[in-house]
């Protein structure tokens, strides 16, 4: 659901959220989805098969005018053993969000053991799924949000699970360069820049700009270390698609809390390598980790940019 080309296709925000446990005997991954369009919202579960290159989905989708998909509850079979998804989001606030905010339940049920609960009806859950809560905590890995523009792009995100909400504001603008007279758009290689303006790119937390990115057209990928909190964050960007390909295309934004002190803040740097031809655990793993514990969580920002 969370496909880049799937969803430039379709139009619809996408809020996705995964999730390490154990499942059925094995450590996998659990990938909670959320979208929404004009007409609906859907979500989908998937579950990581043993071969870790298989997803077991389970998909629904809430529209208006259908009420009995607002609750319930679908078997999936893993490695011969029995997984249930049990989901009531008939009081599910929204408020505007493609993830409901409050008053909602999503459970995953495996060996009469609730693996995954995500919503705030937790008694609810226990009490119709008649399982007790997993004795291993759910780890969150990533998650991941696919927002529409025009300049700005907001949303709200955790950097920690348990931590507290922050208003994220990416902006870009083209500003007029007077050392240059013309004006002109240049149509070679595909180029949507105009002769004469810098784009400029501002990231601000609640409020706070946190980075300032000037003659965005050399440094259209990147990355920079802020605080947040007293938690370090390691930001990294690539806008090259939003300069230089017409069309609509999306802008990636990494968000990536690291455990360490102020003296290790690292460096501005840029990359010629595309943010998007990296894997989440590469961005985990390699060589993004400029100094510090990573905290092994991800939030993944794709800025689509409607003209």
């Amino acid at each position: 659901m969370d496909d880049p080309s799937a969803v430039s296709r379709t139009g619809q925000s996408v809020y996705t959220s995964v999730y390490q446990t154990k499942v059925a005997g094995l450590c996998r991954l659990i990938t909670i989805s959320w979208c929404k369009n004009l007409l609906l919202h859907g979500l989908s579960v998937s579950i990581e098969g043993p071969n870790k290159d298989t997803q077991h989905t389970f998909k629904i989708e809430l529209k208006p005018w259908c009420f009995w998909r607002k609750q319930g509850s679908s078997r999936l079979q893993l490695d011969g053993k029995p997984v249930d998804v049990f989901w009531d989001l008939k009081a599910a606030k929204f408020n505007g969000e493609t993830e409901p905010q409050s008053d909602y339940y999503v459970a995953v049920v495996c060996e009469e053991e609730v693996v995954l609960l995500v919503g705030d009806l937790k008694k609810d859950a226990y009490r119709k799924t008649r399982s007790r809560p997993s004795l291993i905590e759910p780890t969150l890995v990533s998650k991941k949000e696919h927002i529409f523009g025009k300049k700005k792009f907001s949303t709200r995100a955790k950097f920690h699970e348990k931590g507290r909400f922050h208003e994220i504001s990416i902006e870009c603008n083209n500003y007029s360069n007077s050392s240059s007279s013309t004006s002109k758009s240049q149509t070679n290689n595909s180029n949507t820049l105009c002769v004469g303006y810098e784009p400029e790119m501002e990231i601000r937390i609640d409020g706070h700009l946190v980075i300032h990115v000037k003659h965005l057209q050399w440094k259209f990928r990147g990355n920079e270390s802020i605080f947040v909190n007293k938690t370090r964050v390691e930001v990294y960007w690539d806008v090259h698609d939003w300069l230089f390909s017409p069309g609509l295309r999306h802008a990636l934004f990494i968000f990536k809390p690291i455990s360490s002190s102020p003296s290790s803040l690292s460096s501005p740097s840029s990359t010629s390598t595309p943010l998007s031809s990296q894997t989440e655990g590469s961005i985990s793993t390699d060589g993004y980790n400029h100094g510090g514990a990573s905290s092994g969580y991800c939030l993944f920002l794709y800025g689509w940019k409607i003209e």
